[in-house]
C-alpha cells in the first residue's frame, strides 16, 4: 500500500515541473517588444520581412547579414505584406488599429481601422494608399490585399465576407465577390460574427480570383464576370483531411510545375502542397475534370498554427510558424536551414524572391518528399517534449491554439503542456486530500437474506 506520504511526494513533484517548465518558457520566449529586443538571425541570401498580428503587432525585416534594418509597431497588427514591384526595399502591408475610445470614428467602441500602407524600409517613409474605418472589433480586419495597377487593388474584407477590388484614386469600389453569393451562411463559422474569415486573396495572371474562406476550409477560385469556378474547388466544410481553417494559399501556375496550391493547413499544423491533376492519367491539368491530390506536406514537431508558407525560388520553402514563434526556410530535403525566434509571425517574404510565391515551382515538378519529422532540426531535447506530444495527440488543436492565441506572449505548446499537468496535479491531490478525509464508505446489495 502506497503511503499517503509518497503520494504527496510525487504530486508536489509535479507542481515543482509544471511550475518550473512555465518559468523556463517565461524566461526564454522570442519577444519582438521593441527594435531592441528582436532577435538577430544568421546571414541569408536576401531581405527578410516578418509581420505580427498579436500580442505584439509588428513589421519587422532584416538585412542579408542579419542586422536590423526596419522595425515598426505603430499599428494595432500586421497582416500581409508584399514586395513592391521596380521599387527598392518598398513592401505594401495591410494593418489594422484598434479604437477603444468614443469618438467621430467609434460611436460605440471598440471599433477597427483598417488601413493599407506602403514604406520604404531603408527610409522609413510610409504613404497611406487606403483605409477604412469598421464599427467593430470581432473579425472585423483586412489580412490580405493584392496590387491590381497603379491605381487599383484587391482586398479581402473579413467584417463584410467578401473580396472588393477598389480604385485607390477615386475611392470607388469597382468589383465585388460576396461569399454569399455561392455558399450558405449554415456552413463555416458563426453568423454574422465570423462566419466565412476571409483571408486571402490572390489574382492570377488569367484575370481569375483565388480567395481562401478560412472558416469553410476551402480554397476558391472567382472568375470576375460569372462568378464561383466549378470544380476548381480545393477542400469542403469540414473536410479536416484536406484543410482545416487555412491561411495564405499560394498558387503556381503551369509554367512552374502547376497547376498547384502552397498551403499554411493551420489547424492541422502543417504545409501542404496539393497538385492539379487527371483523375485517370495522374498528369498535371488544368481541365475542368481536374482533381487536387496532395502531392507534399511538411511538419516537425514544433510546427504549431503556422500561417504562410513561400515556395523560393531555390526550390525551398519559407514559412511562419505562428505558435512555433519562429520564422524558418526549409529545404527540398525538408530540413530547417535557416529560423529566427518571433513572437508571434503571421507573414513572412523573402524580398528578392518576388511576392510569395512568384518565382517558386511545384513540389511535383522538385520532387519533394513530404516529411513529418519526430523532433524539431536543432531543437535539442526538451524535458517537456513527451508531454507536449501527448498534448497533441489528447487536446484538439483548436483547443491548443485558442489557448495560446489569448495567453501571455510567452506561452507555446510545452508551456500549455506545462500548464495542463500543474492543473491537473493539483486537482487531483485535491481529491486525494477529501477522499482521506472522508468516513470510509461501504456498498451493499439492497436485497439480501436476513439471519
Amino acid at each position: 500500500m502506497v503511503s499517503r506520504r509518497a503520494v504527496r511526494v510525487v504530486f508536489a513533484a509535479l507542481l515543482v515541473v509544471s511550475i518550473a517548465g512555465l518559468a523556463y518558457g517565461a524566461a526564454t520566449a522570442p519577444t519582438t517588444a521593441s527594435a531592441g529586443d528582436v532577435p538577430r538571425p544568421e546571414p541569408r541570401d536576401g531581405h527578410t520581412v516578418v509581420t505580427e498580428s498579436a500580442k505584439f503587432g509588428t513589421i519587422v525585416a532584416w538585412r542579408p547579414n542579419g542586422s536590423l534594418l526596419y522595425y515598426d509597431d505603430t499599428h494595432t497588427k500586421y497582416f500581409d505584406v508584399d514586395p513592391v514591384a521596380n521599387e527598392s526595399l518598398t513592401v505594401e502591408y495591410a494593418a489594422t488599429d484598434t479604437i477603444h475610445t468614443s469618438g467621430p470614428t467609434c460611436e460605440s467602441p471598440p471599433c477597427t481601422r483598417n488601413v493599407i500602407e506602403r514604406v520604404n524600409l531603408s527610409t522609413g517613409e510610409t504613404r497611406e494608399i487606403y483605409a477604412r474605418y469598421d464599427d467593430s472589433e470581432l473579425a472585423a480586419e483586412w489580412h490580405d490585399h493584392v496590387r491590381v495597377d497603379d491605381e487599383r487593388i484587391l482586398i479581402a474584407d473579413i467584417v463584410d465576407d467578401q473580396v472588393f477590388l477598389v480604385n485607390t484614386t477615386t475611392d470607388l469600389v469597382e468589383w465585388r465577390w460576396d461569399a454569399q453569393s455561392d455558399f450558405p451562411v449554415e456552413g463555416g463559422g458563426a453568423y454574422p460574427e465570423d462566419w466565412a474569415h476571409i483571408n486571402d486573396v490572390s489574382l492570377l495572371d488569367d484575370g481569375r480570383v483565388v480567395v481562401s474562406l478560412r472558416n469553410q476550409d476551402q480554397v476558391v477560385f472567382i472568375d470576375r464576370e460569372t462568378g464561383l469556378v466549378e470544380n476548381w474547388t480545393l477542400g469542403s466544410d469540414g473536410d479536416h483531411d484536406t484543410l482545416y481553417e487555412q491561411h495564405n494559399p499560394d498558387y503556381i501556375p503551369p509554367e512552374r510545375g502547376g497547376p498547384a496550391l502552397l498551403v499554411a493547413d493551420s489547424e492541422n499544423g502543417r504545409i501542404v502542397e496539393y497538385q492539379r491533376v487527371d483523375p485517370e492519367s495522374g498528369e498535371a491539368t488544368t481541365a475542368a475534370e481536374g482533381v487536387w491530390e496532395r502531392t507534399w506536406q511538411w511538419r516537425d514537431a514544433r510546427l504549431q498554427w503556422p500561417r504562410d508558407a513561400d515556395r523560393l525560388p531555390n526550390g525551398n520553402t519559407l514559412i511562419a510558424d505562428t505558435h512555433g514563434k519562429r520564422v524558418l526556410e526549409v529545404n527540398q530535403r525538408g530540413e530547417v536551414v535557416w529560423s529566427v525566434p518571433v513572437s508571434h509571425p503571421y507573414d513572412a517574404e523573402r524580398l528578392e524572391t518576388g511576392s510569395e510565391s512568384a518565382g517558386g515551382e511545384s513540389a511535383a515538378r522538385l520532387g519533394l518528399e513530404s516529411r513529418t519529422a519526430e523532433r524539431a532540426d536543432g531543437g535539442g531535447f526538451d524535458p517537456l517534449d513527451p508531454l507536449s506530444d501527448l498534448v497533441t495527440f489528447v487536446v484538439p488543436s483548436r483547443v491548443v491554439n485558442g489557448v495560446i492565441f489569448v495567453s501571455p506572449v510567452w506561452m507555446g505548446r510545452p508551456e500549455f503542456a506545462a500548464a495542463l499537468l500543474g492543473i491537473g496535479a493539483t486537482l487531483a491531490w485535491i481529491g486525494a486530500e477529501v477522499r482521506w478525509r472522508l468516513p470510509a464508505l461501504g456498498v451493499r446489495w439492497p436485497v439480501y437474506r436476513g439471519k
